[in-house]
This record gives C-alpha cells, structure tokens and sequence, in this order.
C-alpha cells in the first residue's frame, strides 16, 4: 500500500509539474456545470445498472435477491472502494453482507466475482468496436496500440481464465485455496451454476453493456464540461482502455495512472495535457461524489435475518 501511494503521488506530481494549474478549470462555469450535473446523473444511473447487472448474476446462479438490499450493498461497497485505499474492500464488503441474509458466502463471493468479470469482458469489446468502426482511430500511434495492447490483452486473459476455471477438476481444487486463487475456484463454482440457466447469460451481458456505455456517455458529458469536443468515436474507444488500465494494481484507486493512460490516449488527438489530466480527476470526482450517498448504507449496516443456514 505505502508503494501505491507513492506511485500516485509520484505519477500526478510529474503530470502536474507540465501544467498550469488553472489550466485544469474550465473556462464557461456555467455550461461545464451543467454538463457536470448530467455527467453526475448518468453516473448515478449507471450505479443502479451495475446492481441490476448483479441481480442477473445472482438470478443465474440461483440466489434470488431483492434490488433494494442489493442497492444497499452496492452503495455501501462504492463507499468503501473509494473513500479507503482499496478496490477490494468494497466487494469484501458486498460478499459478506448479501452471504448474511443468504447463507450462501461462496456463491455470493462468485455472483461478485462473475460480475466483475462480466466488466473485464464488454470494456474490451466496445473499445474494439469503436476503433474498428472508425479506422481513423487506429491510425493514431502509440493511442491506437496502446487502445489494442489492453483490449486484446484483456480478452486473452480472460479466456485463459475461463478455461481454467472451467475444468471440474481444476477448479474444485482452486476452489479450496485461501489465497488469490480461489478467485478461479469462485468462477468455476459460478460457471458450473450458470450453466443450467444459459439464457439468463444473455441478460448479465446486455446489463453489462448497459451499465459500461452509461460510463462512457457520463465520461462524454464530462468533456463537455471541460470544452473537449472530440466526438463521440473517441470517447467509447479510449474510455473503456482507461477504465481497464486504472484497476491496475500500481496505484491508489486509479490516481495518476487514470490521468496520465489519459494523457498518452487523447494527446493525439489534439487534447493538451491540462485537459486530460483535468478529465481523469474529473471523473475520479464524479465517482466520489455519487459513492458519498453509499455513506449511511455502510454506516447502517446490514441486517441478518433472525435464521440464516450454514
């Protein structure tokens, strides 16, 4: 952790250091607020598409939960993440309150588990039909491989993690592990259920879809705010890369590596480093301000119910 912290801080002091501070703000208050309160309801919307999203997951692994507990759970777990060093802690927090009111704590670790995973593989996918479909992007020097390096990276990983965790054998013995690895055995537990509701696969990945586009359009209306007019194209391709380079464990939630892979990504396109820099803690901003109202959630608590089964 105190490795992470110093990376972040290192990696917004350098970006900082090539930049006039005022700069990051931008110039017609009015309309970048405007555009900023959009960008906040998008992002708010798109929380409650990321809850809906696990409410499918856990439907297809046979755990049916009501959206208003899950809501709770998610806020609270967006509070975490964001407001205490960690990405982690916010799902540790989201298993253990749903596996309270259900019992079940491995498969609720895979409903979260299998949700995450479900972001790892549309990002990718968007980003790749956005390049592909406009073919200026890809001629764009170190934006366009660096957009490629992580979409392709990503879905070859996550196939390799899939047919891992997809052999019976293998993954029962993942499963038993304490370590990182169990994380494979979740996946082969949430895989081995789905398998009996293979429809409801449709339904996770077009809330999947839903959810990541609401992020993408939340991040358009941010450059709205700050006067960015790049175009739509832009944004679905190099957004999702930044979402997927920021989880990256080498920083503090994301802090300077969002900002400078934003940086490397828009500069091509005429972007100055200001901008960039401004937009990667503009969005950091949106997220902390709608994971603020997971406050009262988290300090609430959940509540078990009088009879819960081992």
């Amino acid at each position: 952790m105190v490795l992470r912290l110093a990376a972040s801080a290192v990696m917004l002091a350098l970006l900082l250091s090539r930049i006039h501070l005022s700069s990051l703000l931008p110039r017609d208050h009015g309309t970048a607020l405007a555009w900023l309160v959009v960008g906040l309801a998008i992002w708010l919307g798109a929380a409650v598409l990321a809850t809906l999203r696990w409410q499918r997951v856990l439907a297809a692994l046979d755990l049916q939960s009501d959206l208003p507990p899950l809501l709770s759970h998610s806020f609270a777990g967006m509070f975490v993440a964001n407001f205490l060093p960690t990405t982690i802690g916010g799902d540790v927090l989201r298993v253990s309150r749903l596996s309270q009111t259900n019992g079940q704590a491995p498969a609720s670790f895979a409903s979260v588990v299998l949700e995450r995973l479900t972001g790892f593989l549309v990002l990718p996918l968007i980003s790749l039909v956005a390049l592909f479909s406009h073919p200026a992007l890809l001629r764009l020097g170190t934006a366009s491989r660096l957009a490629l390096l992580f979409s392709v990276g990503t879905l070859v990983l996550l196939v390799v993690i899939l047919v891992v965790a997809a052999n019976p054998r293998l993954g029962r013995r993942l499963a038993a592990n304490q370590n990182w690895l169990r994380f494979v055995g979740a996946i082969h537990l949430g895989v081995d259920r789905i398998r009996r509701h293979p429809g409801e696969v449709v339904g996770v990945l077009l809330m999947a879809v839903a959810y990541q586009m609401a992020i993408v359009l939340a991040a358009w209306a941010a450059t709205q705010a700050l006067g960015i007019h790049i175009g739509w194209a832009p944004v679905m391709a190099f957004v999702p890369v930044m979402a997927m380079a920021q989880t990256l464990p080498v920083s503090v939630n994301g802090l300077g590596l969002r900002e400078g892979a934003l940086v490397l990504l828009l500069q091509p396109l005429g972007v100055p480093t200001g901008q960039a820099v401004a937009l990667g803690l503009m969005l950091y901003g949106m997220n902390l301000a709608v994971s603020l109202l997971g406050a009262p959630a988290f300090a609430v608590g959940a509540k078990a119910p009088a009879r819960v089964h081992a």
